[in-house]
């Protein structure tokens, strides 16, 4: 793997000799394949290949091999998601800071696997708003937020000053702020070739902006979870630093195992709790989490009413979910074939005995959709977007999951 020479220099720089070392050989090897369970969705379930659980995050399991995901309703239907090991770290932090119903956001959430993830770990009675500024990535994060299937959620797509004009209140930041992706290199080599250092400089600037923008959202004794998936320091010690100074934070140390292979502070001077993933140290890609508390009033607490939440987000652009629809009415279970032709939204023909109307249709009891039945077929309702948009069909299910 080419990497930059100015990337290199820095690199080895700021991680010395031997991390450093052990960091190129990690490039070189296979990138590793994980997924995350929705508990909800998968009771009595687990993957098929199992090469090892992700520590961090009880619902996270690497596979041996990554197999063909697209063509798996099981996916479509929320009972997993793809996601990288690191980023899973999150699971762990929620569930170590946060006991007790809260307002949460999650700031940059497409595609939406930290949202998922913290639909999981928060507790039950928590409510969650996840946000993404760009359009078409948001319309991604509905997707992917209403196939996990879950309530007390709403996606909008907007800057972090339009909720500074709300009003609104947090608990639980989650800034998983854009960066120059310095840790997805070995995953997405496109990133290699948009890497320089004055895009870091561009987005340490940006990153500042962003929890500037957001922070008189958080509360008093509020949580930031900040994060990146880049390595160098200046976007990562340097701005939590910069946070704690500016903004008027405590970072908060984390439980974690020797084992794990999780690196702390690489910035001289800076010795703060925080968490590095660094590929050929820790199973995983590139990330970097810290956790900081608003230090100006009490810890983080109970919940703001739903009554006082929903009151200002007609202030917000909010994307509308319609995943309610399913849970009512009759439920008809596909084969492989007919759940892939209704992923691909080709007509479906129903039973003879199915009633006319609107019917969700399931693979293995799992609901993917609706349909609206007119007896000689079925009109197939999935959204457009989401189709997949391949016309091949498998000739037999790679099963993913299995029943234990």
């Amino acid at each position: 793997m080419q990497l930059p020479e100015d990337f290199i220099i820095g690199m080895r720089a700021t991680m010395g000799n031997s991390l450093f070392s052990r960091f190129m050989q990690g490039m070189e090897q296979e990138a590793p394949v994980s997924i995350r369970l929705n508990p909800k969705k998968t009771v009595g379930m687990e993957p098929v290949d199992i090469a090892g659980k992700v520590p961090w995050c009880r619902e996270g399991y690497y596979l041996s091999r990554r197999p063909t995901f697209t063509f798996d309703p099981l996916l479509h239907a929320g009972c997993y998601y793809v996601q990288e090991a690191s980023s899973m770290f999150v699971t762990h932090v929620l569930r170590q800071f946060v006991s007790e119903p809260v307002v949460a956001l999650d700031l940059c959430a497409a595609p939406g696997g930290k949202t998922t993830a913290a639909l999981t770990a928060l507790p039950s009675g928590s409510t969650l708003y996840a946000n993404e500024p760009v359009r078409q990535r948001a319309q991604v994060l509905s997707e992917n937020v209403e196939k996990w299937g879950v309530e007390d959620i709403t996606v909008t797509n907007n800057y972090p000053v339009d909720y500074q004009r709300t009003g609104l209140m947090f608990d639980v930041v989650l800034a998983d702020v854009p960066c120059s992706g310095e840790g997805m290199f070995r995953k997405d080599p496109k990133a290699i070739g948009e890497w320089s250092l004055q895009h870091t400089v561009y987005c340490q600037s940006l990153q500042r902006d962003i929890v500037s923008d957001i922070w008189p959202c958080l509360r008093p004794g509020g949580l930031l979870v900040y994060s990146t998936c880049t390595l160098n320091t200046h976007e990562n010690e340097e701005n939590v630093a910069w946070i704690c100074r500016e903004l008027g934070a405590d970072v908060m140390a984390v439980e974690t195992d020797s084992v794990w292979g999780i690196t702390g502070s690489l910035l001289p001077g800076f010795d703060a709790p925080v968490y590095r993933f660094i590929p050929g140290v820790s199973c995983g890609e590139g990330l970097f989490m810290a956790v900081l508390r608003r230090n100006d009033g009490k810890p983080v607490s109970g919940m703001t009413s739903s009554r006082q939440v929903r009151h200002d987000t007609h202030q917000l652009n909010i994307l509308s979910l319609s995943q309610k629809e399913m849970q009512e009415g009759m439920t008809v279970n596909l084969s492989y074939a007919d759940a892939i032709s209704y992923l691909q939204r080709q007509v479906l023909r129903l039973p003879p005995e199915t009633p006319r109307g609107l019917i969700t249709v399931a693979f293995e009891g799992h609901p993917l959709g609706m349909v609206k039945n007119i007896g000689s077929r079925a009109n197939n309702l999935y959204p457009q977007q989401w189709r997949i948009k391949t016309t091949h069909i498998p000739n037999q299910y790679e099963a993913i999951l299995r029943y234990t």
